[in-house]
């Protein structure tokens, strides 16, 4: 994977939870999923009265990404907070988003949780999602 700068993904991430529609949880997150050709796809959470249809930030971006055509992808960051606070803990994506994350980035996406653009945990998805189900296991 070429070097990318962590910082502006994370900006970029902090950018798109400014647009999270989070009325009822208040707990707003952003999103910025890096292809794996430089292009950076942003998302929000959008949630819906009915909570089921609610949709997380990373699903938003990676479902932006792919509709445009681009399906690789190296690395995400991702910050969530209730809304006018300041997290101390860092926003996991969830098992949902992990698995749909699995199907393009596979074990070795690099997931940024952030705090803040200098407090960060930076693992992979084959970290957060151990024995993650994904394409080559439906392969002959």
């Amino acid at each position: 994977m070429a070097e990318y700068d962590k910082t502006a993904l994370i900006r970029a991430a902090f950018a798109a939870r400014e647009k999270a529609y989070a009325p009822y949880s208040h707990f707003k997150v952003g999103a910025a999923l890096l292809a794996q050709n430089g292009q950076v796809f942003t998302g929000c959470n959008i949630e819906s009265a009915a909570y089921t249809p609610t949709n997380c930030a990373e699903r938003t971006a990676l479902f932006k990404a792919v509709s445009e055509g681009i399906t690789e992808f190296s690395a995400i960051a991702v910050v969530g907070s209730r809304e006018g606070e300041v997290n101390t803990l860092v926003t996991a994506p969830c098992g949902v988003c992990r698995q749909a994350l699995f199907e393009f980035g596979g074990p070795d996406l690099i997931v940024l949780m952030a705090k803040s653009e200098t407090d960060y945990i930076e693992t992979t998805l084959g970290q957060l999602l151990p024995y993650g189900f994904g394409p080559k296991n439906l392969a002959e």
